[in-house]
């Protein structure tokens, strides 16, 4: 895992994002639930937001389509800062995520 300047639980998100494979998005997501604290879900967007492999942008593909209601929104979030908005769009049609995280930036 790449070295950061962060310790602790952002410390190991963050290089788990910056190695970006499937393996990792999942062990990231899967802090994401509905008794996360208000810190870990910031952790966690930050970290989502230096996911650049390829394999983990797809798992967050997979996740946008098929994960809880908080990680498709995360995952939502993920992609309209990506400019993917084709991929959101598809999304809130699909019925994956609702209309305020299919806007949001």
């Amino acid at each position: 895992m790449a070295k950061n300047k962060f310790s602790g639980k952002l410390g190991e998100l963050i290089a788990r994002a910056e190695n970006g494979n499937a393996e990792d998005v999942d062990y990231i997501i899967s802090h994401l639930t509905e008794e996360s604290s208000l810190a870990m879900t910031r952790y966690v967007d930050f970290a989502l937001s230096l996911v650049e492999n390829e394999m983990g942008v797809l798992r967050l593909e997979y996740y946008l389509f098929n994960g809880t209601l908080i990680q498709r929104n995360y995952c939502g979030l993920f992609f309209n800062r990506r400019l993917d908005y084709d991929l959101v769009d598809r999304a809130f049609n699909a019925g994956a995520i609702d209309e305020i995280q299919a806007f949001s930036r």
